[in-house]
């Protein structure tokens, strides 16, 4: 680490020890199956509600979300303002139901209501958008220790996951959940210590920060015309509603944290108490991404390292040093946002804070990472494995599995994360994967919830429909320009709005015209 002083390379090289040493701690419990997967039902509702906030707190919100606010404005905060709704939804409707079936997965239920297709189909939407979480984040915490260390970002990933990989095979969803209260807290003092130390080291302070916002609109929450071909206001609220539905109602991450608590109330308050913690905090980011802004236009000399080194990038290495910098002094800052605050924390923050904050950087990472792992290794486990090679095995044998499932999620996040190097903006792959790979899932999970008379031809004909499209809104680019007028005219956030709203819809037309 030939950038770092060996203080904060001693207190990150803690925090990863002390990681492993957590899941070394709660191996001693998992003995079984309903201990890895649930915790055999004994975590307090806090506890969760700390853990599910965790989650959403990824790296992807600790870096993409000041990037998009120092490119852009406060567009992407109105995705935090969808949240109560959803969340009122599911504390509701899906943790009473979730509870009452009993089962782990989220997905054995629709097996039940329409058929193994379904279930299967649901699976696979929900393994492919975890690798693509999985993926996005190692990318995203490669980004910026790369950035700190002059290693290589395949090289980080590698080591990250490692630690990953084994707290997460030693200590099952007891150890995610606890190392995920720890991680809330260090994310939280970690986004608070950055403004701090942006709003010591900028002339005039917290007026000066809000002046230069101000005249570049960076406090806007996005256009109010009902335009969905832009990311304006509303489609974001559209599409935030939609994924945190998703999330809440159909995401093995969540759901699997519900059957973990005491009691259904338990598990409702979880949610809410998510919900109330992230707002302010997903808040904090896009305020840390105005600092910056304000920052770096009292600064602009600072930052021509970061242009340089994006047009550099672009460019790639045959291009010369007149070339990139004749490129840098055309990008915007939305083409180098999310490279803005790793050259922040290494050019502007003390000896000894570097550490903390990287640690609470890794922590954004580990927690959703681990949280994936174990989750796609119990659907793989329940949904997969025993659903169709065989469901009669011992407990050994179920744990081994368990075990082995969680390294191979592990591997293949990290392999994604590889695959995602040169992207321009984190949060905006990660939106845009999550709403394609969901498939309009939640559609047919609320068909199957909400008509009662819909069966199963109607639900697959419906899934069709969904599907193809979801394909259409996804891959009409491809269409040749003499083909233009066919392509998908909406914004990419909208594809989970009208996936779900086709299956739903379509199933229940169908149904009705069945009926007649």
């Amino acid at each position: 680490m030939k950038n770092l002083p060996l203080l904060d390379i001693s207190i990150i090289l803690l925090y990863l020890v002390a990681m492993v040493l957590v899941g070394i701690y709660f191996s001693r419990k998992n003995n079984n199956a309903e201990q890895f997967t649930k915790a055999s039902g004994l975590i307090p509702g806090w506890a969760i509600g700390m853990s599910i906030y965790a989650t959403f707190l990824s790296s992807n919100t600790f870096l993409g979300v000041p990037g998009k606010a120092f490119g852009g404005n406060w567009n992407a905060f109105v995705f935090s303002i969808s949240m109560p709704l959803a969340a009122w939804v599911a504390a509701k409707y899906f943790v009473p139901f979730y509870r009452s079936t009993g089962e782990v997965s989220a997905y054995t239920n629709l097996e039940k209501r329409f058929g193994a297709w379904a279930r299967t189909y649901a699976v696979i939407c929900f393994l492919l958008t975890q690798l693509a979480r999985m993926g996005s984040i190692f990318f995203g915490i490669s980004l910026t220790l790369q950035a700190l260390t002059g290693y290589s970002m395949v090289m980080i990933m590698l080591v990250t996951g490692i630690c990953i990989i084994i707290y997460t095979v030693l200590g099952g969803i007891e150890a995610v959940i606890w190392t995920e209260v720890v991680q809330a807290v260090l994310k939280t003092l970690g986004a608070v210590l950055i403004i701090y130390l942006i709003v010591i080291n900028m002339p005039g302070g917290v007026s000066k920060i809000i002046e230069i916002g101000q005249k570049d609109h960076k406090f806007d929450l996005g256009s109010f015309s009902p335009n969905f071909t832009q990311a304006t206001f509303w489609v974001v609220l559209l599409y935030g509603f939609f994924i945190n539905l998703n999330n809440f109602g159909m995401d093995q991450n969540y759901v699997q944290r519900y059957h973990t608590a005491t009691s259904e109330k338990e598990a409702s308050k979880s949610i809410w108490l998510c919900v109330w913690m992230y707002i302010p905090a997903s808040l904090m980011f896009f305020i840390i991404g105005v600092c910056l802004y304000a920052y770096y236009q009292v600064n602009p000399d600072l930052i021509e390292p970061v242009k340089l080194k994006a047009a550099a990038e672009h460019l790639g290495a045959s291009a010369s040093k007149s070339e990139i910098a004749n490129f840098a002094k055309t990008l915007l800052p939305s083409d180098y946002g999310d490279k803005v605050m790793p050259y922040f924390m290494v050019n502007m923050i003390p000896t000894g804070l570097v550490g903390l904050i990287v640690s609470a950087i890794l922590s954004a990472a580990m927690s959703t990472i681990s949280s994936g792992m174990n989750a796609s290794a119990t659907v793989f486990s329940e949904d997969i494995y025993k659903r169709y090679f065989k469901s009669d095995i011992s407990e050994k044998q179920n744990m081994r599995l368990l075990h082995i499932a969680t390294v191979i999620f592990g591997l293949a996040g990290m392999c994604c994360g590889i695959a995602m190097i040169g992207v321009k903006s984190i949060l905006d792959i990660w939106w845009q994967l999550s709403g394609i790979f969901a498939g309009g899932m939640l559609g047919l999970f609320l068909l199957g919830i909400i008509s009662k008379k819909s069966g199963n031809m109607e639900a697959f004909a419906a899934t069709i429909i969904g599907i193809i499209v979801v394909l259409w809104l996804s891959l009409s680019y491809l269409i040749p320009d003499e083909f233009s007028y066919l392509r998908n005219p909406l914004h990419a956030n909208m594809v989970i709005v009208i996936g779900t709203l086709s299956i739903y819809l379509s199933g229940i037309l169908i149904t009705k015209i069945k009926s007649i």
